[in-house]
């Protein structure tokens, strides 16, 4: 399988959108954010969370490209951000040393 990381840096995306999630990622708490875009009562591992956020971004991305009426530009952004916090949490815990 391949680096998540190395997929998230590989994604394009307009740079409007990146930087206002990256503003938004400054205010991102896991607990709060997680629970509210996957539902889940129990929060998975960060790469677990990440990997289910790409699959939903992607998805709402899909619809931005083909100007779905159904697109919204909110939810689009709080996956991002939520991405993003998530990306570092894995990036953080891969750069801890083992004991």
């Amino acid at each position: 399988m391949q680096d998540i990381l190395a997929m998230l840096n590989r994604l394009r995306r307009p740079r409007l959108l990146i930087r206002a999630a990256r503003l938004g990622a400054r205010d991102y708490v896991r607990d709060r954010h997680l629970k509210r875009l996957l539902g889940y009562s129990a929060l998975p591992r960060p790469s677990a969370a990440l990997l289910r956020l790409m699959e939903l971004e992607r998805d709402i991305d899909d619809r931005r490209r083909i100007d779905d009426a159904g697109y919204s530009l909110s939810r689009h952004l709080d996956l991002l951000i939520a991405m993003m916090g998530e990306a570092q949490l894995v990036a953080a815990t891969r750069a801890e040393p083992e004991i």
